[in-house]
């Protein structure tokens, strides 16, 4: 977290974006001996209708207090969409907010309570997408969302949960825009502090990702899944927000392949955890299967 630990975000942030910017995709001419990726800092003052110098003290963190005026121009000149220009407006605003306490993420009894009686693969996030809690449909999905686990950092560094996501590269990009999100003005988060710090060693991946400044919500969406004992599986996802935690859960298409091997998953997963006389532990006071 280099660039929050520096206190200067907002230049952080526009030195990023302008620099994911090509000059024909500005309108400008490709021109030659550029040494730097994207845009120039004169070009973007340029195009926003502001000083060279003025931009150039933004970037550097001289000034923090430009107007929403000068914001739009800049979100408009570096191609931002709304989710980008929400962000860049909050990091002008936050220094002006007085610092947030966190409560310790907890999950309501009530949502133990849901995830037992789903009989699709559920399970409870935080924020910084660590695992709370889940269902045995979850597990049977991936051992990977067993409570205590975080789902980044599982799909960075654990071999057999990248192999899990038919498209990981698209998967990672999306975690890592989706935790720079979250975190937005909540730098100071020990939680995100240590998943973050970790992360930035052990994995080049994410110090890449990191680095653009990408930003965007992790919500609905429909995701293909290789499981290595029913095969691939075709799931919606549904993101539900539930007091200051997230209750996820993933489902087929009705009547489809991928319903039809939820079941047998969810069949499978039912005499594991039942078993049958042979293999359970001696004292086991569950009656035996005739």
């Amino acid at each position: 977290m280099k660039d929050e630990e520096s206190g200067n975000r907002l230049g952080s942030y526009l030195r990023a974006r302008r620099e994911l910017i090509s000059p024909a995709q500005a309108g400008l001419p490709p021109g030659g001996n550029r040494r730097v990726p994207g845009l120039r800092r004169e070009e973007v003052a340029l195009l926003a209708g502001i000083s060279p110098d003025y931009y150039l003290r933004l970037e550097r963190g001289r000034d923090k207090n430009p107007s929403p005026q000068v914001l739009e121009s800049l979100a408009r000149v570096l191609q931002l969409d709304d989710i980008e220009r929400t962000y860049l407006l909050g990091l002008a605003t936050a220094r002006l907010r007085a610092p947030r306490r966190k409560q310790p993420e907890h999950v309501p009894p009530r949502v133990h309570e849901l995830l037992a009686h789903l009989q699709i693969p559920a399970f409870v996030e935080g924020r910084a997408f660590d695992v709370l809690a889940s269902n045995p449909m979850a597990i049977a999905l991936s051992p990977r969302l067993r409570p205590g686990l975080n789902r980044l950092r599982s799909l960075l560094l654990d071999p057999e949960e990248q192999a899990f996501h038919q498209d990981w590269t698209k998967a990672t990009a999306d975690f890592i825009a989706a935790l720079r999100t979250t975190i937005g003005d909540d730098t100071g988060n020990p939680r995100f502090v240590e998943l973050v710090g970790e992360l930035a060693l052990s994995s080049q991946r994410f110090r890449t990702l990191w680095a653009r400044h990408d930003v965007r919500r992790l919500d609905g969406g429909t995701t293909t899944v290789h499981h290595p004992v029913v095969g691939e599986l075709r799931l919606h996802r549904d993101k539900l927000p539930i007091d200051d935690v997230i209750l996820v859960v993933y489902y087929p298409d009705k009547d489809s392949d991928s319903d039809e091997k939820l079941r047998l998953l969810a069949a499978l997963t039912h005499t594991e955890s039942t078993g049958t006389a042979h293999d359970r532990p001696a004292g086991d006071p569950r009656p035996k299967t005739p």
